[in-house]
């Protein structure tokens, strides 16, 4: 089997109010900070995993994300994979 180094990063669909990323904007308003706006907050996972192929990684993280890492209704998720060389 072949090993991978997974990134998952998890955010809210653009349609779901950000109540942390609108106090952290805010707060960085207050401490002087302008021109900051659209702040989101997310999830950053990092795991290593094994399979046969890329192909078998990528649907396995798409399994773990739509079952798990992230809720389908109010988030979206992306990945970067990486193989990890032995």
């Amino acid at each position: 089997m072949k090993k991978y180094s997974a990134r998952v990063y998890v955010t809210l669909r653009n349609s779901v109010l950000d109540t942390a990323g609108t106090a952290v904007e805010s707060g960085l308003h207050q401490l002087g900070y302008e021109g900051i706006e659209g702040v989101r907050i997310g999830k950053y996972i990092q795991m290593n995993l094994s399979a046969l192929h890329r192909e078998e990684a990528e649907k396995n993280l798409h399994q773990m994300c739509d079952q798990l890492l992230a809720n389908p209704v109010i988030e979206n998720y992306s990945f970067e994979l990486t193989a990890v060389e032995e």
